[in-house]
């Protein structure tokens, strides 16, 4: 209690309790929730950011900008003055910046002014024009693997179902029909049998050196989930390989991306760099720290959390658990369970806002590293700070 009471400024004022069963435990400062998560972003979560866009190279790759560090100068105002002058509570944000043109060797180096980065207060608040304001913290569902189980309304059969639901990127979504053929759906698009999408990881690395699949044939599948497809009336594996018309890793990613992309022209090096930026760039594909402690629980297995993207091995144990499921040898997930919940706090908020901004500053540099004259390119002249002040005002 003494802490609360020292933040409000009452430290001195007496406090008596008249509660007839003596507490257990004091009372925790429940703001420091909220604190803690905003100094983490400051320290932490702003590097995260810079360090997922930086470097940033031109599209010929002559030119590269790095950002180097980050730092906030003294707030202007105080709380006080900006509650009474309707003025927004922050910092000014500078980035060292550094511009290297890999033709001429040439470097240059400058602090950029990124803009007014908003404060919170000591009560854990922020102050927009004179206003205070709270950033109230999600309960959102938990980056994992959920497995479901529906029944056949006609049959009464197990028909399993599997979501895998990242930080950030392409959900995959597992299916059973009732014709016993095991579908994936990859960022919510068309359906496509199980076997051509395993098929297709064989042709694109996933960072990890794994060689589970290699030549996307018939054999690897079998040698896979063979021994999990042991239902003799209901044959998943044989069912789903029928509905395959692809033969090895190459034939089916340009068969996956036909039907993932139907307007582009189908070529191997575009279908490659499609499903590696789909499900194998950190950039574009992030399960998080906890969603990579969620899925080493729910696969049993044992990766570095700091390894966020997905690996040839996570796919197929989600497959393999989805025919045990069909087949009666385990269970589905209550995906209402707390234990699948996870509170989103105010750090993790704006940092995901941050890094819409961030993004859209990273295509405008690009742009004028084509445009302008190299020669006249400076680190100022090439960053654009409107959409990183947008992502944060919003």
């Amino acid at each position: 209690m003494p802490k609360l009471a020292s933040r409000y400024g009452v430290r001195d004022l007496p406090i008596k309790d008249y509660a007839s069963i003596p507490p257990v435990l004091d009372l925790p400062d429940l703001i420091d929730v909220q604190i803690e998560s905003y100094r983490w972003f400051l320290e932490e979560g702003l590097r995260e950011l810079f360090d997922e866009i930086s470097p940033i190279e031109s599209f010929n790759g002559n030119l590269q900008l790095d950002f180097l560090d980050y730092w906030f100068e003294e707030p202007k105002y105080t709380e006080n003055e900006t509650l009474d002058m309707d003025l927004t509570y922050g910092a000014p944000m500078w980035v060292k910046a550094r511009l290297i043109n890999k033709e001429t060797g040439e470097m240059q180096e400058q602090d950029v002014f990124m803009g007014e980065f908003p404060l919170m207060t000591p009560k854990g608040t922020f102050i927009n024009n004179g206003s205070e304001r709270v950033v109230v913290s999600q309960l959102i569902r938990s980056p994992n693997a959920y497995f479901s189980l529906d029944e056949d309304r006609t049959t009464g059969r197990r028909l399993s179902s599997a979501k895998l639901i990242p930080n950030r990127g392409a959900w995959m979504e597992f299916e059973t029909s009732r014709r016993d053929v095991i579908t994936v759906k990859v960022d919510r698009k068309r359906k496509i049998p199980f076997t051509i999408f395993m098929r297709a990881l064989g042709a694109v690395p996933d960072g990890f050196g794994s060689t589970l699949i290699q030549e996307g044939s018939d054999e690897e599948l079998y040698a896979l989930f063979g021994a999990f497809d042991e239902d003799p009336e209901h044959k998943y594996l044989e069912a789903t390989i029928e509905r395959d018309p692809t033969k090895n890793a190459e034939e089916a990613l340009l068969d996956m991306y036909r039907k993932l992309r139907p307007g582009d022209p189908a070529t191997v090096d575009n279908a490659k760099s499609y499903l590696e930026s789909l499900l194998f760039n950190p950039r574009r594909y992030d399960l998080g720290k906890v969603g990579r402690y969620k899925l080493n629980k729910q696969l049993k297995v044992d990766v570095s959390l700091d390894d966020r993207t997905l690996r040839q091995d996570d796919i197929v144990r989600i497959v393999q658990r989805v025919f045990d499921i069909n087949n009666d040898k385990a269970d589905p997930d209550d995906i209402d369970h707390l234990g699948n919940r996870r509170v989103k706090r105010v750090g993790e908020l704006v940092q995901n806002q941050l890094r819409v901004g961030l993004l859209r500053m990273e295509r405008v540099v690009r742009e004028r590293m084509s445009i302008r004259d190299p020669e006249q390119l400076t680190p100022i002249s090439l960053i654009n700070i409107r959409p990183v002040v947008a992502a944060v005002r919003e």
